[in-house]
């Protein structure tokens, strides 16, 4: 399966959006498969949740909407290996109060780099999901924009 995973990231270089999706159900070995292609090109992936969440404890609760997105710019530019850039653990940028649109930013950052993301939700009916209908932090996209790499 990385051998796949690696040829793909090799092959989105001539796309306009460079976004690969890692997507599967809990425990199916998203961030396992995240890590091995870290490892095979030399690169630390970005853990939005760790590096993204103490950037923004140093910031008053009502002004880190104001500053999420810059800060997360800063941190996918320091940890990108040239081209390449590997995050997991995305989720926090779901919280409601940072005002954020994760698919978009993920969108947005894969214009200039190919991004590699595990994807925290699932994908059902050429739809990506997180969290259930209801919840406060759902959101429901299309794939536009993205390649899904499904993992079984």
């Amino acid at each position: 399966m990385i051998k796949n995973l690696e040829r793909l990231v090799d092959e989105i270089e001539a796309l306009q959006s460079k976004l690969i999706l890692l997507i599967g159900s809990p425990r199916s070995g998203k961030t396992a498969i995240l890590c091995a292609l870290a490892k095979s090109k030399n690169i630390t992936p970005l853990n939005i949740g760790a590096a993204l969440g103490s950037k923004l404890a140093a910031i008053p609760h009502k002004q880190r909407h104001l500053e999420a997105s810059t800060l997360l710019r800063e941190l996918t530019d320091k940890c990108a290996n040239g081209d390449l850039l590997l995050i997991d653990n995305i989720e926090l940028l779901f919280d409601r109060t940072l005002q954020l649109d994760p698919l978009d930013l993920l969108r947005r950052h894969a214009h200039a780099r190919r991004v590699i993301a595990v994807w925290p939700g699932e994908l059902r009916n050429s739809r990506l999901t997180y969290a259930h209908i209801g919840h406060p932090e759902h959101q429901d996209y299309s794939l536009d924009g993205v390649v899904p790499f499904e993992i079984q």
